[in-house]
C-alpha cells in the first residue's frame, strides 16, 4: 500500500508520519515544501494541472492531508486551509479518483456550544474566527468531492513539535526560557478559563491509520477527540509540574478572543469508536510529558542563567 502524506513534517504530520512507518506492507511517500520531502508540493500555491501529475507519478493508494496552517493573516489561512483541500480534491479526482483521502479538520470549525455539552458531527457549524472558517471551507470541500474521503475532526491536539500560535506550544516556549534563565520568574499567559478537549497527538495518528486501513466505505466526518473538557489552567498547571517551574503563571483576564467567545469545547467521540473502532489512549498527563521531553526542557548544554 503507498500512502502519500502531506505536511510530514508538520505538528500533527509528524506525529502521523511516525505512526504510519510502523505499519506492515506499507510504502510512505511524504509531499510538502521540506527538503526532505519525496514530493515538493505547496497546496497554498500549486495548480490543480502540476498536482494532478505529480500524483499520477507517485501513484498513492491513500493520501494523508495534514497540511495546515494554524496562525498568519486571513489570505494565509485561506492559501493553506481553504484552496489546499479544493486543489488536491480536483487533483485526485482527475489523476487517482480511487484512492482514499484523509483530511484533518479541526473542531475549532463548529464555534461556540452550550456550556456541558459534547458537540456530535451533526452538530452545526458556526466559526467565529477566520481558522476555523477557511478550516471549515477546507472540510466542505472533501465532503462534497465525491471522493473516498473521510475528514478527522481534531480538537486540540497536544504533543511534541506544538505550534507557538496555539497555548500548549506557546506556553512550553515561554517556560523553556522562563527555566533556563531562573526559576523563580514570572510567566504571563492569556485567560486559561475556557474548557478545552485536549486530544493526545499520538491519538490522532491512530486514528489516521485506522481510518487509512479499515474496508469499505466510511462517514464523511468523523470526530477525534479525548471526549472530555478540562480548563485550559490545567494544562498550564501540568506543564508547570514538568517544568519544575517555581515561580508564578500571570493570567490576564479578559481578553477578547476564541477563549472568551468560546469558552467550552468537548467533542462527543462515540462515532469514532463506533466507525473505526478507536479510542483515546494517552491521558493529559502523559501529552504534556511527552511535550516537555521533546520541545521544552532546557538543552544540556545550556546552564540555568545562560539566554535562551
Amino acid at each position: 500500500m503507498r500512502i502519500l502524506v502531506l505536511g510530514s513534517t508538520g505538528y500533527l504530520g509528524g506525529a502521523v508520519t511516525e505512526r504510519l512507518r510502523a505499519l506492515p506492507g506499507l510504502r510512505l511517500l511524504r509531499g510538502g515544501r521540506a527538503p526532505v520531502d519525496d514530493l515538493r508540493i505547496d497546496l497554498a500555491t500549486v495548480t490543480r494541472g502540476a498536482l494532478a501529475e505529480q500524483l499520477t507519478r507517485a501513484a498513492p493508494d491513500a493520501v494523508v492531508n495534514c497540511a495546515g496552517a494554524v496562525g498568519g493573516s486571513a489570505l494565509t489561512l485561506a492559501e493553506v486551509n481553504a484552496r489546499g483541500p479544493a486543489v488536491l480534491c480536483e487533483a485526485l479526482c482527475a489523476a487517482v479518483p480511487t484512492a482514499r483521502l484523509v483530511h484533518l479538520g479541526s473542531a475549532a470549525e463548529y464555534g461556540p456550544t452550550g456550556i456541558g455539552e459534547r458537540t456530535s458531527e451533526d452538530s452545526p457549524a458556526r466559526p467565529v474566527a477566520p481558522y476555523g472558517a477557511t478550516k471549515l471551507a477546507g472540510t466542505l470541500a472533501v465532503v462534497d468531492s465525491g471522493l473516498d474521503a473521510i475528514v478527522l475532526r481534531v480538537t486540540n491536539p497536544v504533543g511534541p513539535g506544538a505550534s507557538p500560535a496555539g497555548l500548549p506550544g506557546r506556553l512550553t516556549a515561554e517556560l523553556g526560557r522562563a527555566v533556563a534563565r531562573t526559576p523563580h520568574g514570572t510567566v504571563r499567559v492569556g485567560d486559561l478559563s475556557a474548557h478545552r478537549d485536549f486530544v493526545d497527538t499520538r491519538d490522532v495518528a491512530q486514528a489516521v491509520a485506522q481510518a487509512l486501513t479499515l474496508p469499505g466505505r466510511l462517514p464523511r466526518l468523523i470526530n477525534i477527540g479525548s471526549g472530555r473538557a478540562v480548563p485550559a489552567r490545567n494544562l498550564a498547571h501540568g506543564l508547570v509540574v514538568e517544568a519544575g517551574f517555581t515561580g508564578r503563571v500571570e493570567e490576564s483576564l479578559g481578553n477578547v478572543g476564541r477563549s472568551t467567545a468560546v469558552p467550552w469545547q468537548c467533542a462527543d467521540v462515540g462515532a469514532a469508536e463506533w466507525e473505526l473502532g478507536w479510542r483515546p489512549r494517552f491521558t493529559l498527563r502523559e501529552s504534556l510529558a511527552a511535550l516537555w521531553a521533546s520541545d521544552g526542557a532546557p538543552h544540556p548544554a545550556r546552564a540555568v542563567g545562560e539566554p535562551g
